[in-house]
């Protein structure tokens, strides 16, 4: 996403949708297809509680296809470079399927932990790859709006998936695992068929760690990450610390469930149209904007003692998570080299991640510490983030002449 974007001619959402090409559809199909079946690992607990096992039990199985998730991340950039955007796919979604249906007929405990991290790896590892093929596939003032399109997609697969796995799991928990691996198959059928064959030439092969040397060397790239770290921190509170506030405020799980469907209903309906407008503004100033008003929406949670005034900070973080969301994935595809795009896309998710672990963890202690100025720094957080990401450029005319020309050498790397 170019930071230099004001002699481009205003388009309307139509013609941008028009103008994606076959194989970003084809890649929005099939993960749309795959998340509307990912449930397995949802229903998990009920799972497991069924077959006899304790919560803490269940709960650690949960952890360890969370840690899969985030090894994903890494490994699945990692291949998407070394073996191809369309193999890495495959590879994801063949072994996925295999992980669910050995998931739901393990039984020792130690044997399903290993498992629930196999499922976890392998469900993430496309990930990197879809991301990159993105940016191989989509010029890059389109970017934006495919990154936006692949997120609507995805998140409406999953909000009709989740009401169909309860249908299904009051029949048979198999039948959940075996809908979640039969969705596999076909993203990975779809991808065999239909994407490139994009290895790595031979010269790049062996890069290994030395392309992980140029990533880090990447300044700009660097701050981005810590930014994005910073704010992931603040936006997964809805997974934690939220759902407490609700409570304390006599307020019923029914009600915290109303908070979460509000998101999910403004990200499908307004994603797609606040994309065609962030696409006209430098990426910087966009992600600065979206990551404060994730801040601010937490922050404002300290004054919101009502169905209405939750709804309204809901409102004003899930704003923030649509202009910043899309431009992201755009915004790190325009700094990555064709060849690094997989980690690039991998080290992002995994930062992003991140925040489900440092969320966790430190909303727990200092929310128990003193709640309101828990909220408040979410807000200074949002805010640590905003500023590093507008203040990246301006940063980077500090680098050296080596530096600053190899990042110009990437695609989207720094403008005149």
């Amino acid at each position: 996403m170019s930071e230099q974007t004001s002699g481009q001619p205003r388009r309307t959402m139509r013609q941008n949708l028009k103008e994606l090409p076959a194989q970003a559809w084809l890649l929005t199909i099939g993960a749309t297809i795959n998340r509307f079946a990912s449930f397995a690992t949802v229903f998990l607990v009920l799972y497991l509680r069924s077959h006899g096992f304790s919560l803490p039990k269940a709960g650690a199985a949960v952890a360890a296809v969370g840690i899969g998730e985030l090894v994903a991340s890494v490994l699945g950039g990692h291949l998407a470079d070394r073996i191809g955007r369309r193999n890495t796919i495959a590879l994801s979604m063949f072994c996925s399927a295999a992980s669910m249906l050995a998931l739901s007929q393990v039984r020792p405990f130690l044997a399903i932990l290993a498992v629930a991290f196999l499922a976890g790896t392998f469900a993430e590892l496309y990930r990197p790859a879809g991301a990159a093929l993105v940016a191989d596939v989509v010029p890059e003032g389109q970017r934006v709006t495919a990154y936006a399109v692949l997120r609507f997609a995805i998140n409406l697969g999953f909000a009709a998936g989740v009401a169909t796995a309860g249908l299904l799991a009051d029949h048979s928990f198999f039948l959940v695992f075996a809908t979640d691996a039969a969705s596999s198959i076909i993203f990975g059928v779809i991808a065999l068929l239909s994407f490139p064959d994009n290895r790595s030439p031979a010269g790049t092969q062996g890069e290994g760690r030395g392309g992980y040397r140029r990533i880090l060397s990447d300044r700009a790239f660097a701050f981005f990450l810590v930014a994005s770290a910073l704010v992931a921190l603040v936006y997964f509170q809805q997974q934690t610390t939220l759902p407490i506030h609700v409570l304390r405020q006599g307020l019923s799980k029914t009600d915290f469930g109303l908070l979460l469907s509000l998101n999910g209903l403004i990200v499908v309906v307004f994603e797609l149209p606040i994309s065609v407008v962030t696409m006209r503004v430098p990426a910087r100033q966009a992600l600065s904007v979206g990551f404060l008003l994730i801040g601010l929406g937490f922050a404002l949670t300290a004054v919101a003692h009502s169905m209405p005034m939750l709804f309204v900070t809901v409102g004003v973080w899930t704003v923030g998570e649509m202009i910043s969301a899309p431009v992201g994935y755009a915004y790190v595809a325009d700094l990555a080299p064709k060849e690094l795009r997989g980690r690039y896309q991998g080290l992002y998710g995994l930062f992003w991640a991140s925040g489900t672990v440092t969320g966790p963890i430190l909303g727990g202690l200092l929310f128990t510490v003193s709640a309101n100025g828990f909220w408040a720094l979410c807000g200074v957080l949002g805010l640590a983030a905003s500023a590093l990401t507008f203040g990246i450029r301006q940063r980077l005319v500090t680098l050296g002449e080596d530096d600053v020309a190899a990042i110009e050498r990437a695609p989207g790397g720094l403008k005149p």
